[in-house]
Protein backbone atom coordinates (compact mmCIF):
# COMPACT_ATOMS: atom_id res chain seq x y z
CA UNK A 1 0.00 0.00 0.00
CA UNK A 2 0.86 3.49 -0.84
CA UNK A 3 1.26 6.64 1.71
CA UNK A 4 2.26 9.49 -0.32
CA UNK A 5 4.07 12.01 2.22
CA UNK A 6 2.56 14.87 0.55
CA UNK A 7 -0.86 14.33 2.20
CA UNK A 8 -2.29 14.42 5.54
CA UNK A 9 -4.37 11.32 7.02
CA UNK A 10 -7.17 10.74 9.07
CA UNK A 11 -8.09 8.14 11.47
CA UNK A 12 -10.97 7.49 9.42
CA UNK A 13 -9.10 6.42 6.65
CA UNK A 14 -9.62 10.17 4.57
CA UNK A 15 -6.74 12.00 2.90
CA UNK A 16 -6.19 15.63 2.43
CA UNK A 17 -3.83 18.01 0.13
CA UNK A 18 -3.75 21.67 1.05
CA UNK A 19 -2.87 24.54 -1.46
CA UNK A 20 -3.30 27.09 -0.03
CA UNK A 21 -7.02 27.23 1.30
CA UNK A 22 -8.06 24.71 -0.92
CA UNK A 23 -8.05 21.66 0.10
CA UNK A 24 -8.75 17.84 -2.14
CA UNK A 25 -10.07 15.24 -0.18
CA UNK A 26 -10.36 11.69 -1.06
CA UNK A 27 -10.36 8.17 0.90
CA UNK A 28 -6.91 6.22 1.07
CA UNK A 29 -5.53 3.12 -0.48
CA UNK A 30 -6.12 1.28 2.84
CA UNK A 31 -9.80 2.32 2.80
CA UNK A 32 -10.32 1.22 -0.63
CA UNK A 33 -8.74 -2.17 -0.31
CA UNK A 34 -11.27 -2.69 2.61
CA UNK A 35 -14.41 -1.69 1.28
CA UNK A 36 -13.40 -2.80 -2.23
CA UNK A 37 -15.28 -2.61 -5.63
CA UNK A 38 -16.36 1.31 -4.92
CA UNK A 39 -19.91 1.26 -6.76
CA UNK A 40 -20.80 4.54 -6.23
CA UNK A 41 -20.06 8.05 -4.40
CA UNK A 42 -22.73 10.17 -3.13
CA UNK A 43 -22.06 13.87 -1.65
CA UNK A 44 -24.85 16.32 -0.99
CA UNK A 45 -23.04 19.01 0.36
CA UNK A 46 -21.79 20.72 -2.66
CA UNK A 47 -21.82 24.56 -1.36
CA UNK A 48 -22.50 23.50 2.80
CA UNK A 49 -19.81 24.69 5.27
CA UNK A 50 -19.27 22.17 7.40
CA UNK A 51 -17.09 21.39 11.27
CA UNK A 52 -13.83 18.99 10.63
CA UNK A 53 -15.23 15.23 11.44
CA UNK A 54 -18.76 16.14 10.00
CA UNK A 55 -20.41 13.49 7.30
CA UNK A 56 -19.60 14.97 3.62
CA UNK A 57 -20.93 12.28 2.01
CA UNK A 58 -20.90 8.47 1.43
CA UNK A 59 -19.14 5.69 -0.41
CA UNK A 60 -20.92 2.78 -1.61
CA UNK A 61 -19.35 -0.75 -2.25
CA UNK A 62 -20.79 -4.01 -3.60
CA UNK A 63 -21.10 -5.03 0.01
CA UNK A 64 -21.41 -1.69 2.35
CA UNK A 65 -22.09 1.97 2.40
CA UNK A 66 -19.55 3.76 4.27
CA UNK A 67 -19.76 7.64 5.36
CA UNK A 68 -16.86 10.12 4.82
CA UNK A 69 -15.42 12.39 7.64
CA UNK A 70 -14.32 16.09 6.54
CA UNK A 71 -10.95 16.22 8.03
CA UNK A 72 -10.86 19.95 7.98
CA UNK A 73 -13.52 22.87 8.65
CA UNK A 74 -14.95 24.74 5.58
CA UNK A 75 -17.35 24.89 2.73
CA UNK A 76 -17.01 22.31 -0.18
CA UNK A 77 -16.99 23.70 -3.38
CA UNK A 78 -16.63 20.77 -5.91
CA UNK A 79 -17.20 16.86 -6.58
CA UNK A 80 -14.95 14.92 -8.69
CA UNK A 81 -17.30 15.30 -12.28
CA UNK A 82 -15.31 12.07 -13.48
CA UNK A 83 -17.06 9.72 -9.82
CA UNK A 84 -20.45 9.80 -11.67
CA UNK A 85 -19.69 7.60 -14.39
CA UNK A 86 -16.29 6.27 -13.11
CA UNK A 87 -16.24 5.24 -9.66
CA UNK A 88 -14.30 2.56 -9.42
CA UNK A 89 -11.44 5.28 -10.00
CA UNK A 90 -11.68 5.27 -6.40
CA UNK A 91 -9.86 2.10 -6.34
CA UNK A 92 -8.07 1.83 -9.24
CA UNK A 93 -6.24 5.51 -8.66
CA UNK A 94 -7.12 6.92 -4.57
CA UNK A 95 -5.11 9.78 -4.36
CA UNK A 96 -4.88 10.95 -8.21
CA UNK A 97 -8.22 10.56 -10.39
CA UNK A 98 -9.85 8.97 -7.36
CA UNK A 99 -10.50 12.39 -5.58
CA UNK A 100 -13.76 12.94 -3.77
CA UNK A 101 -13.99 16.61 -2.93
CA UNK A 102 -12.74 19.92 -3.15
CA UNK A 103 -13.13 22.39 -0.32
CA UNK A 104 -12.25 25.99 0.82
CA UNK A 105 -10.90 25.55 4.07
CA UNK A 106 -11.79 28.01 7.17
CA UNK A 107 -9.33 27.19 9.78
CA UNK A 108 -5.90 26.06 7.86
CA UNK A 109 -4.20 24.85 11.24
CA UNK A 110 -6.61 21.84 11.53
CA UNK A 111 -4.04 20.42 8.41
CA UNK A 112 -1.13 20.33 10.66
CA UNK A 113 -2.81 18.41 13.39
CA UNK A 114 -3.98 15.60 10.93
CA UNK A 115 -1.47 12.36 10.77
CA UNK A 116 1.67 12.46 8.59
CA UNK A 117 2.65 9.80 6.10
CA UNK A 118 4.55 7.77 8.91
CA UNK A 119 1.85 7.94 11.83
CA UNK A 120 -1.15 6.67 9.39
CA UNK A 121 1.46 3.90 8.39
CA UNK A 122 1.75 2.95 11.76
CA UNK A 123 -2.07 2.85 12.59
CA UNK A 124 -2.64 0.90 9.57
CA UNK A 125 0.10 -1.23 8.92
Amino acid sequence: MSYPANLRYTKDHEWIRLDGTTATIGITDYAQRELGDIVYVDVDTIGKTLEAGSVFGTVEAVKTVSDLFLPVSGTITELNPALGNAPELVNSDPYGDGWMVKMTVSNPAEYENLMDAAAYQAVVD
